[in-house]
């Protein structure tokens, strides 16, 4: 019997060999240019990242986002926006591990399911710093190398010898005949 004659093969592909996923909240602390009264608005742009495996159980995401504040200072009287670049490391564990991979080179796709986003901005206690609570979440998978096998049925030319794969039947409908026009090959563009 020869390797072909088998039942089974095995086949080389990529799949999906991990999965992860993470909830962060984090809080950062500003000092803007002058004391601030009141806070008027805050947003977050600019968010950028990449991912990376950094373990057999994770996944590392660097990434920066922008964290713009407007707020009124000298007794609401006056305002500003201050802007700072933050930077930021998340290791997400891996829920979900194949343990049957067959090298050690691996992509990694990381999607943002939530945004990096603006939960909470208000003044310290002190009066100087405005401290703003930031929340975002990612989902992880980590795609490598591994090895299915596939059942194969040794009898397939047989079973199907009469089927001719170009041979689909389409009828044509009489209203489909009669947009059909015999002279299509005359006209001139």
């Amino acid at each position: 019997m020869t390797f072909l004659n088998r039942d089974y093969r095995e086949i080389i592909t990529k799949a999906v060999c991990g999965k992860g996923k993470k909830f962060t909240q984090t809080s950062h602390s500003i000092t803007p240019t002058h004391k601030p009264t009141s806070i008027l608005g805050c947003w977050v742009i600019n968010h950028l990242y990449n991912a990376k495996k950094k373990s057999e159980d994770t996944v590392e995401i660097n990434g920066s986002y922008d964290i713009n504040i407007w707020y009124s200072y000298n007794d609401n009287t006056k305002t500003e926006v201050v802007t700072e670049r933050v930077t930021y490391c998340d290791i997400i564990p891996l829920s979900v591990k194949d343990e049957h991979c067959i090298n050690d080179e691996f992509d990694v796709i990381a999607k943002v399911i939530q945004q990096p986003n603006c939960l909470e901005c208000k003044i310290s206690n002190k009066g100087h710093k405005i401290v703003v609570e930031i929340e975002r979440e990612f989902v992880v998978q980590v795609i490598g190398e591994t090895k299915i096998s596939v059942k194969v049925n040794p009898h397939w030319e047989k079973d199907h010898e009469d089927e001719d794969d170009d041979g689909w039947d389409f009828e044509l409908t009489d209203d489909e005949l009669g947009d059909v026009d015999p002279e299509f090959m005359d006209h001139k563009n």
